[in-house]
């Protein structure tokens, strides 16, 4: 079998394996469409007015999007690492010609469609509820592809290293909670303390967030490269980022070759 054909038979298999868990199913779609509910149709945005939700609804977009694109690929990958390893199913894979790499690119594959579909609802239930307004860049589609490869990378790693399925999925709200509020996405660079900053610019979620604001707001001001579009100057931070964890992810994953 060759390459393309062992990373497409390993993608079906861990989608065939991710619609048969109904409740994995309901929770990916249910948490952010509930964000959505309570902080953008029932809290609602007070542009001008101070306090957490003190911009426009559209600032938030790529918070909204964050929840998938953060922690799906964290808790998902994280569980299903450490799961292998719980049932030492690399040491089967070792025995067959897939690589960790293939296997790593397959459950990204299947992380992306997940997370694409889920996007297209938040994004749809964030016009609707929010009446945020926004510009459709084709930029969005490599953001969100970009940013599940980065974070399935992270997810890997806490799958290899934490002690079992809990273990990675404690870890992964433990990363994600603070990553989720603490890199410009529901909290402007403002509001935080001005030593905090450079701890934001070491989030990769910080630039997935500017850049997303640059291609969908195009009224919102983004910390940007001198010369340089922001959305497409943080894509290529956060491509560098995301090959950067991704090798690391593979790298992670148990050799038992």
């Amino acid at each position: 079998m060759s390459r393309l054909g062992r990373v497409r038979a390993e993608t079906a298999a861990g989608w065939r394996a991710f619609v048969r868990r109904r409740t994995a199913v309901f929770f990916t779609f249910f948490f952010p469409v509930i964000l959505i509910v309570i902080f953008g149709a029932l809290v609602r945005t007070d542009p001008g007015g101070g306090g957490l939700f003190a911009e426009p609804p559209a600032y938030y977009v790529p918070g909204y999007l964050a929840v998938v694109v953060l922690f799906t690929p964290l808790s998902r990958l994280g569980s299903e690492v450490a799961r292998h390893r719980e049932g030492s199913r690399f040491e089967k894979l070792a025995t067959t010609p897939q690589t960790r790499a293939e296997w790593l690119l397959a459950q990204t594959v299947v992380n992306a469609v997940i997370i694409g579909l889920a996007s297209l609802l938040i994004l749809a239930l964030v016009i609707v509820l929010t009446g945020a307004e926004i510009v459709f860049s084709a930029l969005l589609v490599p953001y969100i592809l970009v940013g599940v490869v980065c974070f399935c990378g992270v997810g890997a790693m806490l799958g290899s290293y934490t002690d079992s399925q809990d273990g990675a999925v404690a870890a992964s709200n433990a990363i994600g909670l603070p990553l989720l509020f603490l890199s410009e996405t529901f909290v402007s660079l403002e509001q935080l303390p001005g030593w905090f900053e450079p701890l934001v610019n070491l989030s990769p979620l910080t630039y997935f967030a500017r850049g997303v604001r640059a291609a969908t707001d195009p009224t919102a001001t983004t910390s940007a490269v001198a010369g340089i579009d922001p959305a497409l100057a943080n894509l290529g931070i956060l491509a560098v980022l995301a090959a950067v964890f991704f090798a690391l992810g593979t790298r992670s994953i148990p050799r038992t070759d």
